[in-house]
């Protein structure tokens, strides 16, 4: 998706988790879908944390979801704060997004997810987490702005 504002133009990858600006390109023919006609989405951000006591600190962690076609996304190390974290753009609104948190390769919870969703597929079914209840994804309610 691009946005183009004045004599810039945005690109967004969204299963990437990072912006690419290219700036100062001139945009003579400008065109833009009435807001009306634009597709809605937001943007989230993707945050997990060592829980305490824990050691040693994972190799990876990645998010994978209906989002990301269940490809998964790595979120990247903030040292600062003992955190990993990315930001995704572009995320469909008005829909239940189901989605895991991966830390090398298996799935944990996500105490920011709006619940626990049945897994509906195979694919989603091999990222579920084990509970009382049976296996379960989580679950992003879409957000509308």
């Amino acid at each position: 998706m691009s946005q183009q504002s004045g004599d810039t133009q945005r690109y967004r990858k969204p299963s990437s988790g990072h912006d690419t600006t290219f700036s100062g390109i001139p945009t003579k023919l400008t065109m833009r879908m009435p807001k009306s006609d634009r597709p809605q989405t937001f943007t989230k951000i993707f945050r997990w944390q060592l829980p305490a006591g824990q050691t040693p600190e994972p190799a990876r962690v990645e998010v994978a979801g209906t989002f990301t076609k269940w490809q998964k996304v790595p979120l990247v190390r903030l040292e600062t704060q003992h955190a990993w974290q990315v930001t995704l753009h572009d995320l469909p609104v008005n829909r239940t997004h189901h989605y895991m948190v991966l830390v090398d390769g298996k799935p944990v919870r996500d105490e920011h997810c709006d619940g626990l969703a049945i897994p509906r597929n195979a694919q989603e079914a091999q990222y579920a987490l084990k509970t009382e209840k049976g296996p379960r994804v989580l679950i992003l309610f879409g957000q509308t702005k």
